[in-house]
């Protein structure tokens, strides 16, 4: 499957939790019931999750091959709660996002 479609099946298993799919500056994102993003899909197929810092979500997330620390504007400044996870890892997804939306914000 593609990166969009996979995508698309992780919102579609997670709606029953509230989780709707939306679009964050021009991407698709998955929303909790209260409207904040919690992932997106990113032009290069992978997907960035909100997984708070210094949690087993967090840390497992970054041990997947070709994860990082979330840089939007690829200057160095990441995100330290976001984590990069390609599409090589897409099996992971939703138990990722699972994780990032049982998380308080």
């Amino acid at each position: 499957m593609s990166a969009e479609e996979d995508f698309e099946q992780v919102g579609a298993e997670l709606a029953d939790l509230g989780v709707r799919i939306s679009r964050m500056m021009g991407r698709p994102a998955l929303k909790d019931q209260a409207g904040k993003v919690f992932a997106s899909l990113q032009r290069d197929g992978a997907m960035v999750f909100r997984l708070v810092r210094e949690t087993p979500e967090h840390a497992a997330a970054l041990r997947l091959a070709g994860a990082s620390l979330f840089d939007p504007s690829g200057q160095g400044r990441e995100m330290k709660d976001w984590v990069v996870v390609p599409h090589t890892s897409a099996g992971q997804w939703t138990d990722l996002a699972e994780a990032a939306h049982s998380r308080p914000r």
